[in-house]
């Protein structure tokens, strides 16, 4: 039988602590073969990530079925605070899955998805956070810029640009060379010659952005989850067209803008960790340590995905790419 009444039923209403929350995803089974040095990328990561966030940004990492030694260092970081909760799973449920279950049960209007060998650089929150602040109709925004990516699922920013909802030119962005190689070099892809090569360039509101992105690390807004997301789990380990599915055709569906900071602010790592990656942390350390952890409240504009019809949506993509190559070419 119950004795007395439950005191948290006479509590009041929870405030929102965050508007921001950051989730990794990491599955590393063994220290061996592939995964030799990915435990050293993935503390990298985590412990980029604590030191260039505010206090308005809150840290999940969901372990995914990970050996003994990551579920200790996450256990580490939980009990000194620096990230804000863990998700343990005993078997690996899939990557996608794992990150839309967390964010799914996350209240911030922000969320930023995050592979584990992604790099931060001071100042990333900053960024991301402007541009979802003062430009309308954003649904996803990258701190990793990359010039290739403006016909990868952008005909919903596209189309912005043609309604002139916002300003757009080809402009070189010459200190972007050299993390933007570092990003091509880290697929193998090929890189860059000239560092005044033309970015595509939005500006609204006197931010700029580039158009596109990849989804490595993806900040996205909350409402994309229970709107354009697929309902139904995906089932698959990792890849397989399921970042596709579930992040990068969920922003086109949604009528919101696919964007990157005008800098570059992260990093991809791959599977092994190298100097100048270490180089960016202390630097990361010595900013972090010398400005205050004082941050300002968000202020974001309203964003309803729309509803999709499925039947013209194919139709409408591929004359508003035509349009735009028409009018503005491939810079």
């Amino acid at each position: 039988m119950r004795v007395g009444m439950n005191p948290q039923k006479q509590s009041k209403k929870i405030e929102l602590e965050f508007q921001h929350r950051l989730i990794i995803v990491v599955f590393i089974p063994s220290l061996k073969g592939y995964y030799k040095n990915v435990l050293e990328v993935f503390k990298l990561c985590l412990d980029s990530a604590i030191a260039t966030t505010n206090s308005n940004c809150a840290i999940t990492v969901v372990n995914n079925a990970s050996c003994t030694e990551v579920a200790q260092i996450l256990d580490e970081k939980l009990k000194d605070n620096s990230i804000n909760s863990i998700i343990h799973h005993n078997k690996n449920i899939g990557k996608i899955d794992a990150l839309i279950g967390a964010a799914r049960s996350s209240r911030e209007p922000i969320i930023t998805l995050v592979d584990v060998d992604i790099l931060f650089k001071y100042g990333w929150q900053n960024e991301v956070e402007k541009i979802f602040s003062n430009i309308k109709n954003v649904a996803s925004v990258s701190p990793i810029p990359c010039r290739n990516f403006k016909n990868y699922e952008t005909s919903s920013t596209l189309s912005k640009i043609l309604f002139k909802k916002v300003k757009f030119k080809y402009e070189p962005v010459p200190e972007n060379f050299e993390p933007h190689n570092k990003y091509l070099e880290s697929f193998h892809w090929d890189l860059d010659k000239d560092e005044n090569i033309k970015w595509p360039v939005i500006e609204s509101s006197g931010i700029k952005a580039i158009v596109g992105s990849g989804h490595q690390i993806l900040s996205m807004r909350r409402e994309l989850f229970f709107s354009t997301v697929p309902v139904d789990p995906s089932l698959i380990l990792v890849g397989n067209n399921s970042e596709f599915l579930y992040c990068d055709q969920p922003i086109n569906y949604s009528g919101g803008m696919r964007l990157s900071t005008y800098n570059n602010f992260a990093y991809h790592m791959g599977n092994n960790v190298e100097e100048w990656m270490k180089e960016i942390q202390r630097k990361n350390l010595e900013v972090s340590n010398a400005v205050s952890n004082e941050n300002k409240k968000l202020r974001l504009p309203n964003f309803k995905p729309r509803v999709i019809n499925f039947k013209l949506y194919k139709l409408k993509k591929r004359i508003v790419h035509r349009l735009f190559k028409l009018i503005y070419g491939n810079g």
